[in-house]
């Protein structure tokens, strides 16, 4: 039996919340993922249900939406390589299953090295530029790294690889 994901309940909350409020997951200017739900009464206001920005050591989440008003699609991945997919292919599916032991083992080597925290979108200062493209966001204990299925975009290295290892290996997808 696998255990939950940490953060499939707030993964499944920021989801719902989206999902009822139909606002945009990915707030760049809050420094991080945030889910902003309109307050009643309030103008132009609102409250944010912040989703962590980091997992522990040898995890790794991944965040998809397909422009912006794409259904939420997450990956889990535990350090044992044990993943949970929510929704993952965009057919509302949930999927688990455990990457092979040399694909965790390839895991744990790129979740690990050291140029993972210059990829960060604090690092690099990242902000999403192309409309109705697939936005992929890695949680890692570096930090948060994202890209988007858009022409021009160059990939990082070791996040790119940590993004092609999971939609080869998990039904998430790469590209849009």
């Amino acid at each position: 039996m696998l255990s939950r994901p940490r953060l499939l309940v707030p993964l499944l909350a920021a989801a719902l919340v989206g999902a009822l409020t139909g606002c945009s997951l990915f707030d760049r200017d809050a420094g991080g993922i945030s889910v902003v739900q309109p307050t009643a009464g309030a103008a132009g206001g609102g409250t944010q249900l912040e989703i962590p920005t980091t997992v522990a050591a040898g995890q790794v989440s991944l965040l998809q939406r397909l422009g912006a008003d794409g259904p939420l699609r997450t990956l889990s991945v535990e350090r044992n390589g044990a993943w949970q997919c929510l929704d993952c292919a965009g057919d509302g599916v949930t999927s688990r299953g455990t990457l092979a032991p040399e694909l965790t083992e390839r895991l744990q080597v790129l979740l690990a090295d050291p140029a993972l925290a210059t990829e960060t979108d604090q690092a690099r200062r990242y902000r999403t530029t192309c409309i109705d493209a697939l936005t992929s966001s890695l949680l890692t204990s570096t930090g948060l790294v994202t890209s988007q299925d858009c022409p021009g975009e160059e990939r990082t290295p070791v996040a790119g690889e940590i993004l092609l290892l999971l939609t080869q290996a998990t039904p998430a997808e790469i590209i849009g």
